[in-house]
């Protein structure tokens, strides 16, 4: 029988103070590269959403390497998306007591690193939960206490 295995992890970027359609520019670009590939790309483009972006991609790949024990050199990027988060509104005072507002957008970027070197499915023994104990032996002997003989806190008069 054959049983899939995890070979993706994700990391997940939220509240991040920009807007999704700048975010969106730098993702499309690195959607599908090599882990390397990507670092690259991000080092050298000239926009501000290529930080945070960057860290998420460490992050993921850390995530990679503690959850799945693998190499970055076999990570690749198999999906990324950015996504409108809440819009932070304030307001700021003009001329002749009017009031301006402004909004500030903020996105959720979230990145899934697949490990191309692991197998997706492996084999898995069916019987294997026959051999296995139904049950263990889950009482042992009780030892019965008095609370009233034990010279505790009863004994008081």
């Amino acid at each position: 029988m054959l049983e899939k295995k995890q070979t993706e992890v994700y990391a997940l970027g939220q509240h991040i103070s920009m807007s999704a359609h700048k975010a969106r520019r730098v993702i499309d670009q690195i959607r599908g590269r090599s882990y390397e590939e990507t670092l690259m790309i991000l080092e050298l483009m000239p926009y501000r959403a290529c930080y945070p972006i960057l860290k998420l991609v460490y992050s993921a790949a850390a995530n990679a390497s503690y959850h799945l024990d693998s190499n970055e050199a076999n990570l690749i990027i198999r999906k990324a998306e950015v996504n409108e988060g809440t819009t932070v509104k304030k307001f700021k005072p003009r001329a002749r007591g009017r009031s301006y507002p402004i909004k500030r957008p903020t996105c959720h970027i979230s990145i899934v690193v697949k490990d191309i070197s692991l197998p997706e499915y492996v084999e898995k023994d069916f019987l294997a939960w026959l051999k296995k104990p139904k049950w263990k032996k889950k009482y042992t002997n009780m030892t019965y206490h008095d609370m009233y003989s034990s010279e505790g806190v009863w004994d008081k008069k």
